[in-house]
């Protein structure tokens, strides 16, 4: 068997309650997830359920495209979300075996794609 050890996030951000601060969708520390780094990235909810994986070329836009996209799989949910991780990962291969284990493992609610559980 193959053992696949997902790496510790790089970067966790939570969402704030009415946030004074300058933010992008309630999150006051979105500029701290790499903006021209690959890796995969995790939406949360409240109850620390797994909502979303996926991976990225370049994180940070692919993160705000999931918040503002009329296609992203998230559209219809993006309130729930409460907090990103955010993992780097430089080979794209390793990128796309740790988006199918984590969708798999961590049962993402709203995965449509590598989706194997169901």
């Amino acid at each position: 068997m193959i053992q696949i050890t997902v790496p510790t996030p790089d970067v966790t951000i939570t969402k704030q309650t009415a946030p004074k601060e300058s933010n992008i969708y309630g999150f006051t520390e979105f500029h701290l997830i790499p903006r021209d780094k690959p890796g995969i990235f995790m939406f949360y909810n409240d109850r620390g359920e797994l909502l979303y994986a996926g991976k990225a070329r370049k994180l940070r836009p692919r993160i705000k495209r999931h918040f503002e996209d009329t296609v992203s799989d998230m559209k219809e949910h993006r309130d729930e979300v409460t907090k990103i991780e955010v993992c780097v990962v430089e080979d794209p291969v390793h990128r796309d075996i740790y988006e199918t284990y984590i969708v798999n493992t961590g049962r993402a609610k709203y995965n449509t794609d590598k989706v194997f559980y169901k």
